[in-house]
Parts: structure tokens; sequence; C-alpha cells
């Protein structure tokens, strides 16, 4: 179903410079799980791409986020949360898509939570000064924290201990501070032509982002530990002569009793994800949708490698 990104091909860009100084590459999100980095992208491109949470590892997948200027374009990846203890399959191989992502790129950003930086933190920055390209931190939820007293000495630890090009303070969920780290990270990016269109947001299927969606509102809606034993398959996605998008996804459960409580009573629970889902896929995809969900049980299917291969789980 889901393919892990194809990282674009700078030297076969076929589009010229729009001008001497134009800028283009690649801008890794990095960091622990629930620091802000989907709600970052999103409010960095402008557009509601990646689906975001309470949550912590609402990500998944690397996501590509494209963000084109006068200046320049910006591709950021928003990657996995890296973290430890990753018994699973599945959290195994989100730390190895976040690990392969940072690789890959022209500049570096890793994310945290105002005020705090933990072991967690402490792995993200481990495993990016092993690449030699810009690091910039963000902060992150900046708005949350009232008391500056203990902000900025915090930083300034940090910043003695650990080697950042710059530091950059964010509210991702208002907007602020956003400017001043794009044009951080322009300076920073090789000069050459856009990969992609100025009116592309991403490289990501609708297909793929119909199945995000489903599993968004499984995320919202759905207690404890449940939202991490589903998963969401498209068996089905075609435009019909009327113009309107007919889906068909498999919501992937472990236990004859997790299925029951994702149908819920009368199958109200399911009833209300399809609906919320649907109406986020037509504003998405500016049509009518006609979405059908299944539920099905898999035992194991997170630990199952080639389960997750076929669901996209890949590096």
């Amino acid at each position: 179903m889901n393919t892990p990104i194809d990282l674009p091909d700078f030297d076969q860009a076929p589009r010229e410079l729009p001008h001497e100084d134009y800028r283009c590459g690649l801008v890794a999100l990095a960091g622990r799980p629930n620091v802000g980095k989907s709600t970052l992208l999103n409010a960095l491109i402008g557009f509601r791409l990646s689906i975001v949470s309470p949550r912590p590892q609402t990500t998944r997948h690397r996501i590509l986020g494209i963000n084109t200027t006068e200046a320049g374009q910006i591709l950021y990846v928003d990657t996995p949360g890296l973290h430890r203890g990753a018994k699973r399959a599945m959290n195994r191989s989100l730390n190895r898509a976040a690990r392969s992502a940072i690789s890959d790129v022209d500049v570096a950003v890793q994310v945290i939570e105002a005020a705090r930086w933990t072991d967690e933190d402490e792995a993200v920055y481990a495993a990016l000064v092993e690449q030699a390209v810009p690091r910039l931190l963000v902060i992150n939820k900046v708005d949350l924290s009232k008391d500056k007293g203990v902000l900025l000495p915090f930083v300034a630890k940090l910043a003695e201990t650990h080697a950042f090009d710059e530091i950059h303070y964010v509210s991702a969920l208002k907007r602020k501070g956003l400017p001043e780290l794009e044009r951080a990270l322009l300076a920073r990016l090789p000069v050459q032509p856009p990969v992609y269109g100025e009116d592309e947001v991403t490289d990501r299927s609708e297909r793929f982002l119909a199945a995000e969606m489903v599993r968004e509102q499984l995320m919202l809606r759905l207690d404890q530990e449940l939202p991490y034993a589903t998963t969401v398959e498209i068996e089905r996605f075609e435009d019909r002569p009327d113009g309107v998008a007919e889906i068909h996804a498999v919501i992937w459960v472990e236990r004859e009793g997790q299925k029951a409580i994702v149908i819920g009573q009368g199958g109200a629970q399911l009833k209300a994800i399809g609906s919320a889902a649907r109406r986020h896929m037509e504003k998405m995809f500016e049509r009518k949708v006609f979405l059908k969900l299944w539920v099905k049980v898999r035992e194991g299917w997170v630990d199952d490698e080639g389960m997750l291969k076929r669901l996209g789980y890949t590096d």
C-alpha cells in the first residue's frame, strides 16, 4: 500500500534556476515523540498534511512537505519520533525510518519542548551529530513556558554542552517564530533549481493521505493503548464517473476484543470515525468522498515483518 519517500534526484532536476540565489534542499524535522514535529511541518508549509494528535508516536511514516517561495523551495521531511524501548517490530522500523531520513538531508532540525531535555532528546542529538550537515535547534511550545527565568538558563546550559548552528524559539501551534526559522534554513540550502512545482505540497498520494486521515481519527477517538494496535489499509480508491472518490479502507487490529471497541455499540464508534475522516478527505481532495470502513483482525500484525512491509512500514 504505502511506499517510503523516494528522495528527489537533484542531479536530474528538469527546472531552471529561477534566479541566481534560488535555493532548494531537504530539511529533516527530528525529535523524540510528541514534541510537535507534525504541527511544525503543517505550520511551515501552510497546509494540514501530517496528522496530529496529543498521543506520542502519531507519525509512523516519513512525510515530505514542500514549501515554495520566491527565495527557494524547502523540502521538509517529517520523521517518526526516535524513542527508546522499541521492543516491537513496528517500533524498530519507525526508529530505522527516522534515522534513515536524517542521513540524506541538507539541514537537520532538532525539535524539543520548551525547558525540557530528556534522555530521548539526547539520543536524537547523538544521531544528528553523526551527520555532517548544519544543525538547528527549535524550541517548540514556548507559548506554554510562562517563566522565562527558567527557559533562558535552560537554553544557555544546553548551548554550552551541545553544538547547534542556531537556536530558534517557536510556537508551531500559534505560528510564532516561523519566518525567522525559514530564513535560517534557506540560507543553509544549496543553490539549485526547484524539484517540485510551486503548487505541490507533498509527493504522497491521495491513497496514502486517506489512510492517514482514518488513522488520525483512531488516534483521537480510542482510549489508552488501543490506537497503537491499529493501522489502516486502503483496499480501493477510485474516482467514479459522477466525480465522487470511492474509498474502501480496512482498519486492522490485533484481537477480537479490539475489533468490538473500534466498531462500538451498534456501530456508533466506527460511524463517527468514518464521518470525521470523510469530512477531512473532502476538504483535502476537494471533491465528494464515499468512504466505506471495515474492521478486521490480524493477530500480531505489529510484529509481522511481511505485514509491516505490505503496510508501508519500511526504511
